[in-house]
């Protein structure tokens, strides 16, 4: 084998129960720059006045470079370009320059993507600001985070929801990172007053960049153990109360950590490559240590451009990235429609148009991307009434402010011209609109977020009535807008529309209805006639339709962002138990009856009766159903009752909840789990049997009431990640299996003996369950 210091090595490294040929492994690892090489970068960067960006963005740049005097050679000015020699791409309205570098993968944090932003998330996005330098464009943007250690949060989360979605790690640390990575410098400010930070980021490549700290890791290392790596490498254990109390430089403490972090890497990498036949840890290392980055470090507006100087970079990165994932690796339709309508509102708001106020539109958009949160809603939009701070009415005063005629079709025309189409109609602009509504509750109700975002695509709320020119009622109780409504008064009825219409479409009971809807049960989703989403808000908030309105209402005042309903995912399906089980207050949308009170419609015991889409959709247009409802059956005073009966109403005796929302009945394990006794082995194998039985129910219910725990995370966990690994389930499954195959040939001996008949025979049974 070769030992000069240059000269690669061929190694064979174990990943995962394979073995990997890897064959670029130096003996060294690169050098840290010295003090004076990033000065050489800080001195060329000033001198190229084409490019405009703060001193600390470039000493973040310099302490990330491995090649700090080729970076200075790109960016000192020639005679013939005083942006000297960077990359140069052409976007919409900008030219964005850039310099092309190996950096230290330890210096690089993970940003936020369209993708990440409208997924379901435990953890939110930072704020996200354009900054300029001085009055000019300038290739930075700031993030603004809770705290410091929503900061962590953030690192970890987007790493261990990466990974648990996809990895290139045995190609890493085949070949290492081969594609440059798209960084740029972000300014990170705290809203808990810690001292502000300046870091790089890579906006694409987030991928082949947590892929590379799972190389660094270790075969077999879980996402949440390279997260933790990660994190505890990029922000060490600084805590922000020690940096305010301090009143130390966080920039330097989070320096000198990942400094000292790198040297007891190289260390051990010392220590692995010096033997004859290099350990494992020195290729996990080296394909780990640096990856290719283009950074982004400059950026020019073309004439006539609409947008400000502070968003000019934000909008150039995002076309850039847009472009790789439309052209080449797509981003899904959701995440597409969040990119889309926010870089429309923010040029519509650089147009300056004297139709509206520049000032209300950004707190529009603030509200629409998260910026403005729902409390703060009666502050924000109270100028004439205030609103109750709540997720339903953000939506109402998101849809009313961006459907405003004039302002949707300025909306539409940047849509069109981002998307690059010629047309857009009403229902592709509602789906524009669906992800952003579902902000504050696509986390709580992930399991239906999907068919929500359908029923968007297909109208969902904009009605002719809602797209045209009308003002929200706020109110604390939207059964009050009916009688105004139903005396013509087009801001109530508008509201009830787009409240009530929200809230059916957020909870599963009005969705994109389908051909085969037609002929399926009320209970399972059934409808009595097709007609999309727009068009049955539309019934529903016709003047004349006493039902729909109060429907849409009462829908409304139902409506909880942070839970699913009864009526659209059972509690089985939710968590595996039964409703009896639940000690929450129930939450259930109920039928309307004009003729009751309290109009909740009730069957003959009393009991309220839920809401389908099937009443929903019926409410619509009454006269068009054809279909008659089938009569409510009532169990007899003897018949045993269930939670949910057949006809969808809540049975006195399994579903009604008492006064403080609880269900009779149901079981719980829980605690220790008993095995057979102590001083077992002196009793009759027949007696050591029962309680080996005894022990091995328990302990199936204790794995059932473990995976229905486990299962009752899922809305909360959302849908950025699986709710447990891949691998864990395969191991499960070969248990579970396993357990199964032995219980079915005792049932079947058991039944065999009873019988009288031959045993039955175990090895077919054990070949028979080896192909499942």
């Amino acid at each position: 084998m070769p030992t000069g210091p240059s000269t690669a090595l061929t190694m064979d490294v174990p990943w995962e129960g394979e073995t990997v040929q890897v064959t670029n492994i130096a003996r060294q690892l690169p050098q840290e720059p010295t003090e004076e090489q990033r000065n050489h970068v800080l001195t060329a960067a000033r001198s190229n006045t084409a490019i405009h960006l703060p001193e600390p963005a470039w000493a973040a740049i310099a302490h990330a470079t491995l090649h700090p005097d080729a970076l200075a050679l790109q960016l000192r000015p020639t005679p013939n370009d005083p942006t000297g020699v960077l990359m140069a791409e052409n976007v919409e309205g900008a030219t964005l320059r850039s310099a092309v570098t190996r950096v230290l993968m330890s210096e690089l944090f993970p940003g936020i993507q369209p993708r990440t932003g409208m997924s379901v998330m435990e953890v939110s996005d930072p704020q996200v600001q354009g900054l300029a330098h001085e009055g000019e464009p300038s290739a930075v943007v700031g993030y603004h985070y809770e705290s410091l250690e929503h900061l962590k949060n953030h690192v970890w989360q987007t790493i261990f929801a990466t990974l648990s979605i996809n990895t290139y790690a045995q190609s890493i640390l085949t070949r290492s990172v081969t594609r440059n990575l798209i960084v740029h410098p972000v300014s990170i400010t705290f809203e808990d007053g810690t001292t502000p930070i300046e870091v790089l980021v890579v906006r694409d490549g987030i991928t082949r960049l947590a892929s590379a700290w799972s190389v660094l890791a270790g075969s077999g290392e879980e996402p949440s153990a390279v997260a933790k790596l990660a994190t505890d490498a990029l922000l060490g254990d600084i805590s922000a109360d020690s940096a305010r109390k301090n009143g130390s430089d966080l920039r330097k403490q989070l320096i000198e950590s990942r400094v000292a972090w790198r040297a007891s890497l190289r260390e051990e990498f010392n220590e692995e490559i010096k033997g004859e036949v290099p350990g494992p840890r020195a290729a996990q290392i080296f394909q780990s240590y640096a990856v290719p980055a283009q950074i982004a470090v400059g950026i020019e507006g073309h004439a006539g451009r609409l947008l400000s100087p502070e968003d000019l970079f934000d909008d150039a990165i995002r076309s850039v990235l847009a472009s790789i994932h439309v052209e080449f690796k797509q981003w899904d339709a959701a995440a597409q429609n969040v990119e889309v309508i926010t870089r429309a509102l923010k040029r519509v708001i650089q147009i300056g148009d004297p139709r509206w106020s520049t000032s209300d539109l950004q707190d529009v958009y603030g509200l629409a991307v998260g910026r403005i949160s729902v409390v703060d809603l009666p502050e924000v939009f109270g100028s004439t009434g205030r609103p109750p701070g709540t997720a339903l009415w953000r939506a109402v005063y998101l849809v009313s402010a961006l459907t405003k005629p004039d302002l949707l079709e300025a909306l539409k025309d940047q849509a069109k011209a981002i998307k690059g189409g010629k047309r857009m109609a009403v229902k592709a602009f509602s789906g524009l609109l669906g992800p952003v509504i579902d902000l504050p509750w696509r986390s709580r109700k992930s399991l239906v977020t999907k068919v929500a975002r359908n029923a968007w695509n297909n109208g969902g709320v904009l009605t002719g009535d809602v797209t045209g020119d009308w003002d929200p009622v706020p109110t604390d109780d939207f059964t009050t807008l009916v009688e105004p409504a139903m005396r013509g008064n087009v801001d109530a009825r508008c509201t009830l529309a787009v409240a009530g219409g929200v809230a059916l479409i957020a909870d599963k009971l009005l969705t994109r209805n389908v051909g085969s809807s037609l002929d399926a049960p009320k209970e399972k989703g059934g409808v009595p006639f097709r007609a999309d989403t727009s068009v049955i808000i539309e019934g529903l908030s016709r003047q004349d339709n006493e039902l729909g309105l109060w429907t849409l209402a009462m829908a409304a005042n139902t409506f909880r962002a942070d839970d699913l309903p009864m009526n659209s995912v059972t509690k089985q399906s939710l968590t595996g138990k039964d409703a009896s089980e639940s000690t929450e207050k129930p939450y259930a949308y109920f039928q309307v009856d004009l003729a009751a009170q309290d109009k909740i419609a009730r069957t003959a015991d009393g009991v309220p009766v839920l809401l389908y889409e099937w009443d929903v959709v019926a409410a619509s247009d009454p006269d068009r159903v054809k279909k008659p409802v089938a009569p409510v059956q009532h169990p007899e005073p003897d018949e045993p009752s269930s939670s949910s009966g057949e006809d969808g109403s809540l049975t006195a005796q399994g579903g009604i909840p008492d006064q403080e929302g609880q269900f009779p009945g149901g079981t719980h394990v829980s605690g220790e789990l008993p095995g057979p006794r102590a001083g077992a082995a002196t009793l009759l194998p027949s007696q050591r049997a029962a309680e080996h039985r005894k022990s091995l129910r328990l302990h199936v219910l204790g794995a059932r009431d473990a995976m229905d725990r486990l299962l009752a995370l899922e809305p909360e966990v959302g849908e950025h990640t699986p709710l447990a690994p891949l691998s864990l389930l395969d191991e499960l499954h070969k248990l579970l299996l396993s357990i199964q195959t032995d219980a079915e040939n005792l049932r079947r001996r058991t039944s065999a003996d009873d019988l009288d008949e031959d045993p039955y025979d175990v090895e077919d049974e054990e070949n028979a369950y080896a192909g499942d």
